[in-house]
C-alpha cells in the first residue's frame, strides 16, 4: 500500500466510523481517488486576515499528505488567484476551494446517484468530486460545468492525471447543458440563491437537485429536491450545517457603503444575538434575500443591495434599539418572520421545506400550504 493510499484508507474509516461514509460503492470510489492529484501541490491557510500559500516542498511529502487527508476544506484560489501561483500571503475573497471530504461524501449519498444514473455537476472545482462519481458511475455517465476557464483547464489536467475522462463543460452552470439532458440528477458544488429553470428543464421525470439555497446574507441550507411528472419540485431541508461558495452569477454585488443614520429609531423586539443561530439566520435572509449582514461590536448591520436601505442595532440597557433608513424596513421584515418561526417552536431547519416551478419558489415552514417565504428570481 502506498503513502497515499494508507491515508486514504484512514480517512475512509475516520468517515465511517462518524457515520459520513455509509454506502460501500461511494467507499471504494473515495478510497481510488488520491486527493493531492487536485491541488497543484499547494493550498491557502487563513492568516489573520491574509491568505497565506502552503506548499508541499515547504512541509515535507509525509506532512503534506497528512495535511491533504485532513477532513478539511482547502482554499486553491483567492480572487482567481491560484494558491500554486501565489508568492506570498495575498488577501481577498476565496473563490475556490476543495471541499472537505465529508461534505462531499454527504452530498452524493444524499442524492442518492446509483450506476445507471447520468449526473450533471455544476461547478467542477478542482475536480476532485468529478473524479469520485467518475469512479462510481463510469466517465461517460458524469458532465461536469465550471464557470471559470482556469479553473476548468486545472480539472482537466487533475483528471486526466487521475485517469478519468468525464465530459467537461466551461460554461455557466445556472444554464446546464442541454446537449447531455435529460439528467437523473443535478448536484451543486456551489450554493444558490434561487433554482435555475434550466435545472428543472434538463431533469427527467423523477429526477433530483441536490444544492445549497444561500443568500446574501450567507446563511445555508442543505436540500435534494425531487422532480415530479408535471415538472414540479419539492424536499426538505436537511439540517446540516454546512456551505458553500455562492456560484459567480449569485454573488453579492458591491455592498452599499454603511453609515449610521440614526432614521426611524424603535426597541427592537428580537435580539440580534438571535442570529448567531444556525436557522434563525436562514429565516432573516428569506425575510430580507437582498440585504447583506454584517456584525459590528455590538449588533448588527443589515444594508440592501438593491434599494440601499439599512437597518442597525445597539444595545439599550437590557434591550436592543434599531435604527431604520430607507425605502424597506429590513429589520421589520426579519421580526415578522422570526416572529413567525418563534411561535411554531422555534424548530431546526428541518422544518423547513422548498417548492419549484418554473415561474415561482418558496420556502415553506412545516407544510407547503404553511407559511412560506419567496425567493427571488
Amino acid at each position: 500500500m502506498t503513502e497515499s493510499s494508507s491515508f486514504r484508507r484512514s480517512l475512509a474509516e475516520e468517515l465511517a466510523g462518524q457515520g459520513r461514509l455509509t454506502d460501500a460503492a461511494w467507499w471504494t470510489a473515495f478510497e481510488a481517488v488520491p486527493r493531492e492529484l487536485f491541488l497543484d501541490g499547494a493550498v491557502f491557510r487563513p492568516r489573520g486576515t491574509r491568505w497565506e500559500p502552503v506548499r508541499r516542498e515547504q512541509l515535507g511529502d509525509e506532512e503534506w499528505l497528512r495535511m491533504v487527508y485532513a477532513n478539511t476544506t482547502w482554499v486553491t484560489q483567492v480572487d482567481g488567484l491560484s494558491a500554486a501561483s501565489a508568492q506570498g500571503p495575498t488577501t481577498g475573497r476565496p473563490t475556490s476551494s476543495s471541499t472537505l471530504p465529508s461534505l462531499v461524501l454527504r452530498m452524493l449519498e444524499l442524492a442518492e446517484i446509483r450506476e445507471g444514473d447520468k449526473v450533471l455537476e455544476i461547478g467542477t472545482g478542482t475536480g476532485y468530486s468529478t473524479a469520485i462519481m467518475c469512479r462510481r458511475l463510469g466517465e461517460e455517465s458524469v458532465y461536469s460545468i465550471e464557470y471559470d476557464e482556469a479553473l476548468a483547464a486545472a480539472a482537466s489536467r487533475h483528471l486526466r492525471a487521475a485517469a478519468v475522462n468525464p465530459h467537461l463543460i466551461v460554461g455557466d452552470g445556472m444554464r446546464g447543458h442541454q446537449p447531455g439532458a435529460d439528467y437523473d440528477a443535478i448536484v451543486a458544488t456551489c450554493a444558490v440563491r434561487t433554482i435555475p429553470p434550466s435545472w428543472l428543464w434538463q431533469l427527467r421525470d423523477g429526477g433530483s437537485i441536490t444544492t445549497t439555497i444561500s443568500g446574501w446574507m450567507l446563511a445555508s441550507g442543505l436540500i435534494r429536491l425531487d422532480v415530479d411528472e408535471e415538472g414540479t419540485a419539492r424536499g426538505r431541508f436537511t439540517g446540516d450545517k454546512v456551505s458553500y461558495m455562492l456560484a459567480r452569477s449569485h454573488e453579492r454585488p458591491p455592498r452599499p457603503v454603511f453609515y449610521p443614520h440614526a432614521g426611524d429609531t424603535r426597541p427592537s423586539l428580537v435580539s440580534p444575538e438571535l442570529l448567531d443561530d444556525w436557522t434563525a439566520h436562514f429565516v432573516a435572509q428569506l425575510a430580507a434575500p437582498s440585504a447583506e449582514l454584517a456584525h459590528l461590536e455590538n449588533g448588527v448591520v443589515l444594508v440592501d443591495a438593491a434599494t440601499g436601505s439599512q437597518a442597525w442595532t445597539e444595545p439599550d440597557g437590557d434591550g436592543w434599539t434599531v435604527h431604520q433608513d430607507g425605502p424597506l424596513r429590513l429589520w421589520d421584515q426579519v421580526e415578522e418572520a422570526l416572529a413567525v418561526w418563534q411561535g411554531a417552536g422555534s424548530p431546526d431547519q428541518t422544518a423547513f421545506g422548498m417548492t419549484v416551478t418554473e415561474w415561482d419558489q418558496k420556502v415553506w415552514l412545516g407544510e407547503p400550504d404553511g407559511a412560506c417565504w419567496r425567493l427571488p428570481t
